[in-house]
């Protein structure tokens, strides 16, 4: 089975099953599942009970969702496009970070194995995203994340940002603003304190909500 096979709609609830299950290592919870698909709790119930039926998923109650080995593929196909597509409109069309999700979401449906080919080479095959994420080779293979996000640097550590969630866009642009993204390096300057943690970058010190530390993966130097 190729991936475009599958109705849109499968396709996003793989690709969406994936992108959790590599910010937590964990079964993904359909209530997790219906928020980032955009989808009702009964909806998503639906489509998760459908694709196991195809063998893409295994799901047992309360225990959360997994891919099976087939579903894996599936979705890592569609993970592969989203990315390439994402980095394309960015080094390429000039789109910033923050506004490039929805665009990549509107064209990985309709792209072709051969232009995906074209675009992977043209940009010298890319092994992460905008955002830091890794995309996965054409022969399925995929880096993993640093199990770290930045809530779990102390105060006076240096770590490299590897990975932001483009969940918020909001949260891109401010980070964008102040120099901050994949390969950047910063310092921790203290615990946090009224719900916001500062960071030193070169000379700046930047706040950042203590809300968004799980969104941004971190690697120690």
């Amino acid at each position: 089975m190729h991936v475009t096979d599958l109705p849109d709609r499968s396709q996003d609830y793989l690709k969406a099953i994936w992108d959790i299950a590599e910010q937590t290592s964990a079964p993904v919870a359909l209530g997790d599942l219906a928020r980032a698909t955009g989808q009702k709790l009964p909806t998503a119930s639906e489509a998760v009970k459908r694709l196991a039926r195809q063998g893409l998923v295994d799901h047992q109650p309360y225990a959360g969702v997994t891919l099976t080995a087939e579903g894996r593929r599936l979705a890592l196909g569609m993970v592969r496009r989203h990315r390439l597509l994402e980095t394309f409109l960015v080094t390429v069309l000039g789109y910033t970070w923050d506004e490039v999700h929805e665009d990549a979401d509107l064209l990985e449906h309709g792209v072709s194995d051969r232009l995906l080919a074209r675009i992977d080479t043209h940009l010298g095959h890319p092994a992460r995203d905008p955002h830091g994420d890794p995309i996965p080779a054409a022969d399925g293979s995929v880096e993993e994340l640093s199990g770290h996000s930045l809530a779990a640097a102390q105060p006076g550590t240096d770590v490299i940002i590897e990975q932001i969630n483009d969940h918020d866009p909001g949260l891109l642009r401010y980070l964008a603003e102040h120099g901050i993204g994949p390969g950047v390096r910063v310092s921790v300057a203290a615990a946090p304190v009224a719900g916001l943690l500062s960071v030193r970058v070169g000379r700046r010190t930047v706040p950042i909500a203590e809300s968004s530390l799980g969104d941004i993966r971190v690697r120690w130097e």
